[in-house]
């Protein structure tokens, strides 16, 4: 572990941020060029509801409608797609502050958690989306054509992705926890209900008034802590019980 000064750390910080900012600056400017095909990817999911529900159309209310779309598609996307690289520069921060023995144990969280992230995005488009636009769709009144914001589609699907990419963080941010000893299986396992209670009233909170789609936030989280539980008792536990031998 290389010591470092206060000031040291915040100069190493600032280069950091500095970094990611450029790194999210270029991707972003190369997503916008890409603005028109990362939206007909994302409008995919609706269209195809559309058409399942034989009525309705996509429109743009405002003159800026699509500018302003591209211009938030590619901020949103700029975050997933450089994901891989401003993970890489987290690491490069945090690196010089372990000891060599952490930083063994730290690194295949870096690669944990951008493969979940990729699932969590996996997990919205291929299945949240194809599940809950048609829900919506044919939920409430019948015989009503529906007329679909552009603009407010493509800002509220791309934060549901990055939003379940980061949902689907929680079994890594649980392996960190137990590492720092700050849960174990057996802590987890107690509050267990409790904490299945909370996944219902966010997943309430975050999808429309319907029990198919409420359940199908409720239990990938639920699966997701389950995850982490039994990642914590296998990878934690026998971990730290070797530290104490």
């Amino acid at each position: 572990m290389k010591e470092m000064s206060l000031i040291e750390h915040l100069e190493e910080l600032k280069k950091t941020m500095i970094r990611v900012v450029i790194i999210l600056l270029v991707t972003f400017f190369v997503c916008y060029g890409f603005g028109e095909h990362i939206s007909e990817v994302l409008l995919v999911p609706l269209r195809g509801a559309l058409e399942e529900a034989g009525r309705g159309q996509v429109v743009y209310l405002g003159i800026l409608d699509k500018v302003l779309s591209q211009l938030q598609i590619a901020f949103w996307s700029c975050i997933i797609i450089s994901a891989p690289i401003w993970f890489y520069e987290v690491w490069r921060f945090i690196k010089p502050g372990l000891f060599d023995y952490e930083i063994k144990m730290v690194r295949p969280f870096l690669l944990i958690g951008l493969i979940l992230f990729c699932l969590g995005v996996g997990f919205g488009y291929f299945l949240v989306f194809p599940i809950v636009l048609p829900t919506l769709l044919d939920f409430g009144v019948g015989d009503v054509a529906a007329t679909i914001s552009l603009k407010e589609y493509l800002v509220l699907s791309s934060k549901i992705l990055v939003f379940l990419g980061l949902v689907f963080q929680l079994p890594n941010i649980l392996l960190i926890l137990g590492f720092m000893g700050l849960v174990t299986k057996y802590s987890l396992r107690e509050k267990r209900r409790y904490i299945y209670v909370g996944f219902a009233v966010v997943a309430a909170m975050i999808t429309p008034p319907d029990v198919v789609t409420m359940m199908g936030l409720w239990f990938p989280l639920v699966l997701l802590f389950e995850i982490g539980i039994w990642g914590v008792a296998l990878i934690v536990h026998p971990y730290l019980a070797r530290q104490h031998t």
